[in-house]
């Protein structure tokens, strides 16, 4: 497949998690300042979360923008009350679960309340303090239709390029996790009532780890093409296993245009990718960073490129491993080397473009030298 013109290939968008602070540097415990409608500033599980969405757009650079306006517009916005955005993807102290009152919605979005009180008794509410960056992608249709071979219908064409890009996206999500994990200190009172401290753990990213947003079982899906895909995720909701397909999580997911439902996704066909692993950047002012939202386009454009392979249960199991393995401060020397063998082969895979070389020498740097985790944790401790 032509890669020529990648920055113009496709659809942006960007979602970020952040939780509101007052001026000790405490959850907020004012309500959600913004309207229950209002489709660019929300929230997803509590009550003191802000969760900025972009529109769609058509760069990253663009995506970007996009956010940098809403996240002044959120700032400007809480600073008339003395809160503020707790940039960071592990949550500030806190004293008990009190502090973390789940999403009041009313209205026409009632069953959004009753849906986070399901979430709460399997899973408790520390859980859903996280926050990170969820990247959504999608080729342009223009781009589909030239690649289009014309065996099949374009909506299967479709459908079956979007699973094998995810299947790949699973395997190598581990990739993401090694080089943008960030968050390598929490506080003590994710552990427990009551107590408090910074913890320099053995974790780069919690939430990536296996103490991260997971179900309490490995989902095993099945990829052969898109109702299989669908139908396996709704054997999990007919056993109880799931509330929804939205209580599926994995690092990634396929998404439908319009309403997010497995019903919708089963019916309308894929629209696009989204990739649910990224921490918060703290060194940056929006948490997210250009070189590593192109890298991962460019590492999506690379993985299409190999060859389809069965997704099998013990492999899909092994994506799971991988993801929390690259979650650790000191990830297993292996998996170290093989993302550098990778890198180095999209680097020769995009050799004629000096942009794209210049994004992956970038996150090259990070093996060679020091992680993002760790230059946080200097920065924080000053060593």
């Amino acid at each position: 497949m032509k890669q020529s013109n990648f920055y113009q290939m496709g659809c942006f968008g960007l979602e970020r998690e952040t939780l509101r602070i007052d001026e000790n540097g405490r959850l907020a415990q004012t309500p959600h300042p913004f309207a229950d409608d209002d489709k660019y500033i929300t929230r997803d599980f509590c009550e003191n979360q802000v969760e900025l969405v972009t529109p769609v757009c058509h760069s990253v650079k663009e995506a970007i923008s996009a956010l940098e306006s809403l996240d002044k517009q959120t700032r400007e916005h809480l600073s008339k009350n003395h809160e503020r955005i707790w940039l960071y993807s592990n949550p500030p102290h806190f004293e008990t679960e009190d502090d973390i009152p789940i999403a009041r919605w009313g209205g026409e979005f009632t069953s959004k309340q009753h849906y986070r009180e399901a979430l709460e008794k399997r899973y408790g509410k520390r859980l859903m303090l996280f926050s990170g960056v969820h990247f959504n992608f999608s080729f342009s249709e223009e781009l589909l239709k030239d690649w289009y071979d014309g065996n099949g219908t374009f909506r299967a064409f479709k459908d079956n390029l979007y699973l094998h890009l995810y299947q790949q996206v699973f395997r190598h999500s581990w990739l993401l996790v090694l080089l943008t994990s960030a968050s390598p200190l929490y506080d003590k009172s994710l552990d427990g009532d009551h107590l408090s401290g910074i913890i320099k753990g053995k974790y780069a990213s919690l939430r990536n780890s296996e103490r991260g947003y997971w179900n309490q079982f490995i989902p095993i899906l099945e990829h052969q093409n898109l109702q299989a895909f669908t139908e396996s995720i709704q054997n999990y909701v007919d056993k109880g296993l799931l509330f929804s397909a939205s209580e599926l999580y994995l690092p990634v997911r396929l998404k439908p245009r319009g309403e997010n439902s497995l019903e919708s996704l089963a019916k309308n066909g894929i629209d696009h990718i989204e990739l649910r692993m990224f921490d918060l950047n703290p060194l940056t002012p929006l948490g997210v960073e250009w070189h590593d939202l192109t890298f991962a386009h460019l590492l999506m454009l690379y993985l299409l490129e190999l060859p389809h392979s069965e997704f099998t249960p013990e492999q899909q199991e092994k994506a799971v491993a991988d993801h929390h393995n690259a979650s650790l401060y000191e990830p297993d020397k292996g998996l170290v080397s093989l993302a550098a063998e990778i890198l180095d082969k999209m680097h020769q895979h995009f050799k004629e473009d000096t942009t794209a070389c210049s994004v992956i020498e970038y996150e090259q740097n990070k093996l060679n030298g020091t992680r993002l985790c760790k230059q946080i944790q200097a920065d924080i401790f000053g060593r």
